[in-house]
């Protein structure tokens, strides 16, 4: 027997669990077998609850016809996730998207040449990385002449790839995004692309047409009030930091923006995502989310749940 004295728990307070307040219930549990779809196969519960009240968001904005913004990095483009987007962007649920500079480099050799994502690390060894002729040439010199017409960089792309007739244009946004008359934006960091390291650049030029994109895209904010839905797929620095200016630009305007929805999807966590976007703009009304998985998964499953939604609506 222990010499030390144990604590007497004879005087214990107890309840009934009937009375107890409980997270988790059985009507939150996964359907294995729902034939409704994925949607209601997924439990209530933690982030499966969470992506099912941002796909409830997407259709509410889609039915009473607040836009759904969709921002987005290259590496979507590169998991091949262009079909999930244009989809959705025939149906009508998106109503602009948004990218950094990378996403229409990518974007462009998909629908030009049917390839893209060179090997960074071997061509660096011997300084062939980002050497493209056609793609940077192209891009750059096509630029140039935008801004001479006062085009948006994305704008530019689009009509481009449409008039070309590239061979490849029905897995490409910028030109699904032309072709259904939505705006895409293009914002651009000087120094950050392939584009940028030939002497065909034109700084002015694409500063010109990626500025007037800004503004473009701070035109798309003011209707996210009160219902809209501003989405980033994996941006985690450029589009963060755009969006939280852009936001400040339609407020200061006197535009009201609040009560809308904001979420993130990305394969890690990020201060600029989780501050730039799904806390700080909606700290006056709204909610934001942030998902954390791999694209070639989180991305087709999220769209499939939206296309059931609207099919069972």
């Amino acid at each position: 027997m222990s010499k030390f004295k144990e604590i007497d728990l004879s005087g214990l307070k107890k309840y009934s669990i009937k009375d107890r307040h409980s997270k988790v219930h059985i009507k939150d549990f996964a359907e294995t077998y729902s034939q409704t779809g994925l949607y209601e196969n997924l439990p209530n519960i933690l982030a499966a609850k969470d992506i099912k009240e941002l796909v409830d968001k997407c259709v509410f904005a889609y039915k009473n016809n607040k836009p759904v913004i969709i921002a987005l990095g290259g590496h979507v483009i590169k998991c091949g996730l262009s079909p999930f987007i244009i989809e959705m962007i025939e149906l009508g649920m998106i109503k602009a998207l948004a990218s950094n500079g990378s996403v229409a480099i990518h974007d462009f050799e998909i629908a030009k040449f049917g390839k893209t994502s060179e090997d960074v690390a071997g061509a660096l060894e011997d300084g062939s990385f980002g050497m493209a002729e056609e793609t940077c040439d192209g891009i750059n010199l096509l630029i140039k002449e935008a801004s001479g017409k006062k085009l948006g960089f994305g704008e530019a792309i689009g009509k481009n790839l449409l008039e070309s007739n590239a061979p490849n244009n029905a897995l490409s946004l910028f030109a699904s995004a032309c072709k259904n008359r939505i705006p895409f934006t293009v914002h651009v960091a000087l120094g950050t692309d392939i584009v940028h390291q030939h002497e065909t650049a034109d700084g002015a030029a694409i500063g010109d047409c990626s500025m007037r994109d800004f503004r473009i895209f701070c035109q798309n904010l003011i209707d996210l009030n009160n219902g809209g839905v501003f989405l980033n797929f994996g941006s985690a620095v450029i589009m963060p930091e755009v969006f939280l200016k852009a936001v400040t630009v339609v407020r200061n305007l006197g535009f009201p923006l609040k009560n809308f929805t904001t979420a993130v999807f990305d394969m890690n966590f990020h201060y600029r995502p989780q501050t730039n976007i799904v806390q700080r703009p909606i700290s006056a009304g709204g909610k934001g989310y942030y998902f954390i998985g791999h694209h070639e998964i989180m991305i087709p499953l999220f769209f499939r749940m939206i296309k059931e939604r609207l099919q069972n609506a």
